[in-house]
């Protein structure tokens, strides 16, 4: 109980110093909140000091941020949030019709994840009912493509092509059902090839199983035990899928923006700019809860689905030693993603041909030219090598917090909610107010929650491998804690883990280019990935490849990290005996089964 109530104390002191952040915005960006007012109802205005004194007097903003925060949270325990600064309106209806339409929206995409994930692990699933063991997967490479798909690029395709030219699906705006399909489509299809890669990897421990050998052998029908290798396997990603519930509601801005959909999101984001406090701090509010909600509920599922076997220690391992993955698919990728790199470095990416503009690819212009006549492979390249060491720096800076962090859970738990409830692109607008804008400010914002999937993830494979049986024997038989975690459950977690952190390298440059895309990030002439899309994709529909060839870099991308994290996997380990009084360890639960057999 003790623990439990330190557990939510320190929930309620992060929400809170998240909010009270966010409500400080206007004050760490050290401008007026006055003057922004003011040119946001009224730009044509002169801003003198009179009417700036009488913004100030009516917003209450002479009073101070302490004042204006404590009258706000007085004002929610009356069911007030307050009245917008720009519009004048009660914020709460607003926010709720926002946080209505992200809801549905979010709820089309999980279905759309969902089907996808089932697609990308059908394979798996097949040889696992048919054989009782799932077996190593190979390829993969399509569903590291569509996970390596932007959001938002995938959005404008999706709104260019099926929407306007062929007219099946209506493209912009947000009027009833058949407006959430293509914007579903947008955000699910890469979310859904992330959670089926990660529950693709743990399919094949969960067929090895006795369990799962066992009813095999005895004739039961292949489809009772593919759903029950479902049911072992989900848990471990449920953490997970919580994270994916909040950023499908709060981060996708661009998305928002693209379909033009009224959403929360896009609220919280035109709220920041405009520095709303009122409409941005009802929204972060609305972002906490829905993220400790969605954590409750995985949670309890997560409990549900084990049942007593996670707090009795009769779990088997779903880590076990295979053979290393061949390497050769991750080198052709890489390949050709260093080819394309260093063919567009001997470029000049800044050389202007206007006469040249929007030029189809050619011998002379393999990716074709932009609207300012600059070759795209070019800017490309020159972008790749920012973009990947960027990429790179990020991911491993954030698998070593995540690592850390995930095996301290009752420290990181409550905070990666609370992380998570803060979409990058808020982050970024954040890092910009105290910063300014400028190249570093995607790499700071993305950093700074990247990695929080991946401390979810660690804790939820190190809470299941410390219910299996061999670390039951192994500790019965005197192992210490250190020990445990050195030589058991480290070995056993990090390569899940790494594979995760690779398989989400893509988005990392993803991310990084959403926050090019929407301006938040490098300025132009950088030849940043972002903003190459975002400068390109009013052109999507006259020139293509102009926004087809940065994106297919990053798919590329998506089938180096895939392949290399196949290739990854925890390598059988020799027949030895560590210390006095402790099994071997070679063959991860058979060593806990053949230590249980011999003590009994």
């Amino acid at each position: 109980m003790r623990r439990q109530v330190t557990a939510l104390v320190w929930r309620v002191v992060l929400a809170a110093a998240l909010v009270c952040g966010v409500g400080l915005l206007p004050w760490l960006s050290r401008t007026d909140p006055a003057l922004t007012v003011l040119k946001a109802r009224s730009a044509d205005r002169d801003p003198d000091p009179e009417v700036l004194a009488a913004i100030r007097e009516q917003l209450g903003l002479d009073a101070g941020p302490l004042h204006l925060l404590t009258r706000w949270l007085g004002g929610l325990g009356r069911g007030d949030a307050g009245d917008s600064w720009i519009s004048g309106t009660p914020v709460l209806p607003d926010v709720a019709r926002a946080l209505g339409a992200s809801l549905l929206l979010m709820a089309s995409a999980l279905a759309v994840a969902a089907l996808t994930a089932a697609l990308v692990c059908a394979r798996t699933l097949r040889l696992g009912a048919r054989r009782g063991l799932g077996g190593r997967r190979r390829g993969g490479t399509g569903s590291a493509m569509a996970a390596a798909l932007p959001e938002f690029l995938l959005a404008s395709v999706l709104s260019t092509v099926v929407g306007v030219q062929l007219g099946w699906l209506p493209a912009l705006g947000w009027y009833g059902p058949a407006w959430t399909v293509l914007p579903a489509l947008a955000l699910g299809l890469p979310a859904g090839a992330l959670l089926g890669r990660l529950l693709d990897d743990l399919l094949p421990g969960a067929f090895g199983e006795p369990w799962a050998l066992a009813a095999a052998a005895r004739g039961l029908p292949g489809r009772r035990v593919a759903r029950q290798a479902l049911r072992r396997c989900v848990p471990a990603l449920l953490p997970n899928l919580g994270l994916f519930v909040v950023g499908l509601t709060g981060g996708a801005v661009a998305v928002e923006q693209v379909f033009d959909i009224p959403g929360l999101g896009r609220a919280t984001l035109q709220a920041a700019l405009a520095q709303d406090l009122p409409v941005l701090q009802a929204g972060t509010l609305a972002l906490v809860l829905l993220a400790a909600l969605a954590t409750g509920a995985t949670r309890l599922a997560a409990r549900l689905l084990t049942g007593p076997a996670l707090r009795d220690g009769a779990l088997f391992s779903l880590h076990r030693p295979a053979p290393p993955g061949r390497a050769l698919p991750p080198l052709l990728c890489g390949a050709a993603l260093l080819a394309v790199t260093g063919a567009g470095l001997v470029r000049d990416p800044l050389a202007v041909a206007t006469g040249q503009r929007l030029q189809a690819p050619s011998a002379a212009h393999p990716f074709g030219t932009d609207a300012l006549g600059r070759d795209l492979l070019a800017r490309v390249g020159h972008g790749a090598l920012d973009t990947l060491l960027l990429a790179g720096a990020i991911s491993a800076a954030a698998l070593l917090a995540g690592v850390l962090l995930g095996l301290v859970p009752r420290l990181s738990g409550p905070l990666v909610d609370t992380v998570n409830a803060v979409p990058p692109v808020l982050v970024a607008l954040l890092v910009t107010a105290v910063a300014g804008s400028g190249t570093a400010t995607p790499a700071l914002a993305v950093a700074a929650v990247a990695w929080a999937p991946l401390a979810a993830h660690t804790a939820s494979l190190l809470a299941q491998e410390r219910a299996t049986l061999h670390i039951t024997a192994t500790r019965g038989l005197g192992a210490g804690r250190w020990y445990l975690l050195r030589r058991e459950l480290l070995p056993a977690v990090l390569p899940s883990v790494l594979r995760h952190a690779l398989l989400r390298l893509p988005g990392v440059a993803l991310a990084l280019a959403s926050l090019g895309f929407l301006g938040l990030g490098a300025q132009p002439p950088s030849p940043e990935w972002g903003l190459l899309l975002a400068e390109n994709q009013p052109y999507a529909e006259r020139a293509p490849w102009a926004v087809l060839a940065p994106a297919a870099v990053l798919a590329l991308l998506g089938a180096v990290a895939v392949t290399a994290a196949g290739a990854l996997r925890r390598p059988p380990r020799r027949h030895r005996t560590p210390v006095p009084g402790t099994p071997p360890t070679g063959r991860g639960d058979r060593a806990g089964r053949k230590t249980l057999a011999g003590v009994g």
